[in-house]
């Protein structure tokens, strides 16, 4: 049975873990559009390619 810090360094935990990460970062988009932010300023913040922005951007 894995102990915490095994589980930790299991690839399938790193990658749930880089995965849940850049969702957030997609969910905060809109906030951060509604907030003013141009696609500049969030590709800057958050690290993100432009294109994952503007994809994340939602149709009105």
């Amino acid at each position: 049975m894995f102990g915490l810090s095994e589980l930790k360094q299991t690839r399938v935990y790193q990658e749930g873990k880089l995965e849940g990460k850049q969702e957030a970062k997609l969910e905060a988009i809109p906030k951060l559009l509604a907030l003013g932010s141009t696609v500049e300023q969030i590709v800057q913040a958050l690290d993100l390619e432009t294109a994952q922005v503007q994809q994340a951007i939602p149709n009105e």
